[in-house]
């Protein structure tokens, strides 16, 4: 049985064991019962408080031994009591310690020891399990290997106060996963924990209000039900709301507010309710302010962040909730400087949390900032606001460095922010070096920023191509992460957006035919819509439209067949009919379609589609290819009448709504030799490609982002 120290350990401690040590471990063997009592209470006093002691009598082999015991049925239940309480000493050691006894099964035989009817070894049981599972080395699937363990460990809620703290304490640390929370839910933790929110033992209450904040943790059917729990006749979510009252201890404040948030979260909770709006985002920039702990100023502020991340009037209101922006700038001044040799522990605290504020600082800025352009502003003002954001993500912490990214993505989402903040500090320098060489994590979030830095009108744009950055984008598409596919596929699509010939045949070269055809053929739906609209970008100004169809035509157009042809949504197939737009007003691209009797078809067939938005796309094409002040005009208005087009326009032009049908008219009219009108869907010379219009995201700035061009 595997259940002694790690080897290298094991020599250490061997060296020291002591003849003490194992005489305890050998009185353990002794015949008379009485004896072995009596050892195992002098073991239980010699063990506490000493943690080598504890790690000689592993080595000796006491634990086996104590389980045997513990097991036994002819065993007294004092002795089996004492050892439950001994193992339990030992639990509290080392990790190494835990480790050990895990390995020796103790898990399996304190839950069988929990089927006994004496109360106080059920207790000691569960003091020890509770030990043992509060240790972060402990895998917590061993509470779920048996189904009846669960049910078992509710029905001893109501046995004492202490299997109450126990029990639930054992809850909050090993529901872990949303199936975790369903086997929970499932066995009545709601309707069995409700009730210890308002006992008289304050460790009670406190455990079972952990317990609620894990279930509720971004799962909807808990959120749900909670809402309509009664405690004492009085709904849970107000039982919450006296738990974060000043008069509470701060812990319970907190943890009280996690609860309602997750329950917000989950759509349970509206946004704009009283008690989130007035009671628990209050309460959580509360506990940001200087005259709380750090650990809990940390916890604060990422409840805070996870509250308002989807929701700009809750950012809104904390951003002028006791100068809450301000305040987050003192998580950056630690650790305190120190004189005086007294300070050395403080020191040494603030230099433990320090990552952790900083980290915290800047989810909690990053979700401020999210949305509203005058509190992103107010951010970048803060004092070294920037440069605090360039250093982050340099720093040791992956963590850090992960939030540091996040903040500015949230940041580079404005046009005024590009132009003035980013372009002084050249965050655009730090941001490449860290997408050289970062976990998958961090490389998502950098190459989202990236993808907004190279906007057309960010001045960042110019000096991060001039770095060499298309081979990095390029080299993001193959990544086995859908993520970072969509990244940097969509970063290469804002730097086509109105790019000059010599970048679009840089992209093209770089990223390869094979490379781009493969990911026009993407399972993921976002990779296929960035790479159609990369597609579209590179496809625009007559000039690169034929020398891109002179080149690559034939995949191009077998690969627009393929995507018209397949089960896609209504926007990738709108998508597809705006680069054959594109294709159309091309001066000898053109010819491709108008050669390929199989298109054309399609195009007519879209023309008659349920759905507006193909109808149009496809109108838009046959605009193009009709267009009168080009050569060949003629021969192709000849082509598409015989085909039918002229009928299926002519009955696109009774639609009830007076714009479309004024559209569908307009081409309508270019099949007559008289018509001199070239429909564009907005603005714009003769010379530029038709784009079917996007749904996009309200900016609210001087400039915006076009169809072609998005935020990340």
């Amino acid at each position: 049985m595997a259940c002694l120290l790690e080897a290298p350990l094991r020599i250490s401690v061997l060296s020291e064991v002591t003849a003490t040590s194992r005489h305890y471990v050998d009185r353990l063997f002794d015949p008379d019962p009485q004896k072995v009592l009596q050892g195992v209470i002098d073991m239980k006093n010699a063990v506490i408080g000493n943690n080598k002691q504890k790690a000689n009598l592993i080595v000796l082999g006491a634990v086996p031994r104590l389980l045997y015991l513990l097991q036994q049925s002819s065993s007294s239940m004092e002795l089996r009591t004492e050892c439950a309480v001994v193992l339990g000493s030992l639990a509290m050691g080392t990790e190494n310690n835990i480790k050990s006894l895990v390995d020796c099964h103790i898990i399996p035989a304190l839950l069988q020891g929990l089927l006994s009817s004496d109360l106080i070894f059920i207790e000691a049981c569960l003091r020890c399990l509770r030990t043992v599972f509060i240790s972060p080395v402990t895998p917590v699937q061993l509470l779920y290997t048996d189904p009846t363990v669960i049910p078992h460990l509710m029905s001893l809620l109501s046995n004492s106060l202490r299997t109450q703290e126990y029990i639930t304490q054992i809850f909050s640390h090993c529901c872990k996963t949303p199936e975790h929370q369903t086997i929970l839910f499932n066995h009545g933790a709601i309707q069995n924990i409700a009730p210890l929110l308002i006992s008289p033992s304050y460790k009670v209450r406190m455990q079972a209000l952990k317990c609620f904040s894990v279930l509720a943790y971004e799962n909807t059917q808990v959120s749900m039900t909670l809402v309509n729990v009664l405690v004492d006749g009085e709904l849970l979510t107000q039982v919450f709301v006296k738990m974060m009252q000043r008069d509470q201890p701060i812990e319970m404040q907190l943890t009280a507010a996690k609860c309602l948030t997750y329950m917000c979260r989950a759509t349970a909770i509206r946004t704009d309710d009283s008690c989130i709006v007035l009671k628990t985002l209050p309460c959580l920039v509360r506990m940001c302010s200087k005259e709380h702990l750090l650990e809990e100023r940390v916890e604060g502020a990422e409840t805070l962040a996870y509250l308002m991340e989807p929701d700009v009037e809750l950012q809104r209101i904390a951003s002028t909730t006791d100068h809450l922006v301000a305040m987050l700038a003192d998580y950056f001044k630690y650790p305190s400087s120190v004189s005086a040799i007294t300070d050395i522990k403080r020191l040494d605290h603030d230099l433990k949390h320090a990552h952790e504020l900083r980290q915290a600082a800047f989810k909690l800025y990053a979700s401020l900032g999210s949305n509203d352009e005058d509190i992103r502003k107010k951010i970048t003002e803060t004092e070294n606001m920037m440069d605090r954001i360039v250093s982050g993500l340099s720093e040791s912490s992956i963590k850090v460095r992960l939030a540091a990214v996040r903040c500015l993505h949230s940041l580079s989402r404005s046009v005024q922010q590009l132009r003035t903040s980013f372009h002084d500090h050249a965050v655009w320098k730090p941001l490449m070096k860290l997408l050289q060489n970062a976990p998958d994590e961090v490389l998502v979030m950098a190459s989202s920023t990236l993808c907004n830095l190279l906007l057309e009108f960010s001045p960042s744009k110019e000096p991060i191509l001039e770095s060499g950055v298309i081979e990095l984008l390029c080299s993001l598409t193959q990544s086995d992460s859908p993520a970072l596919r969509v990244n940097g596929i969509w970063a290469l699509m804002n730097m086509a957006f109105q790019a000059d010939q010599k970048v679009k045949v840089e992209i093209v070269r770089c990223l390869g035919t094979e490379q781009l055809f493969r990911l026009l053929s993407d399972p993921d739906t976002n990779v296929l819509m960035k790479t159609l609209g990369l597609l579209r970008n590179l496809l625009s100004t007559r000039p690169h439209i034929d020398q891109i169809m002179s080149s690559h035509g034939k995949q191009i157009m077998q690969a627009v067949t393929l995507i018209l042809e397949a089960e896609h949504s209504i926007e990738v197939k709108e998508q597809t009919l705006c680069i054959l737009a594109n294709i159309a007003d091309g001066n000898t691209a053109k010819d491709l379609i108008m050669t390929n009797d199989d298109m054309l078809q399609k195009i007519k067939y879209y023309m008659g589609h349920s759905n507006v938005k193909l109808q149009l796309a496809a109108t838009f094409c046959v605009s193009n290819l009709i267009w009168n002040e080009e050569d060949g005009s003629q021969e192709r208005q000849d082509k598409l009448r015989e085909m039918g087009f002229v009928d299926i326009l002519h009955k696109l032009t009774q639609s009830s709504d007076p714009n479309l049908s004024d559209r569908w008219a307009r081409t309508y009219k270019h099949l007559n030799p008289a018509s001199t009108v070239r429909l564009q869907l907005h603005g714009g010379d003769s010379e530029t490609a038709v784009v079917v219009k996007s749904t996009l995201p309200d900016i609210t700035a001087n400039a915006e982002p076009s169809d072609s061009q998005q935020w990340r």
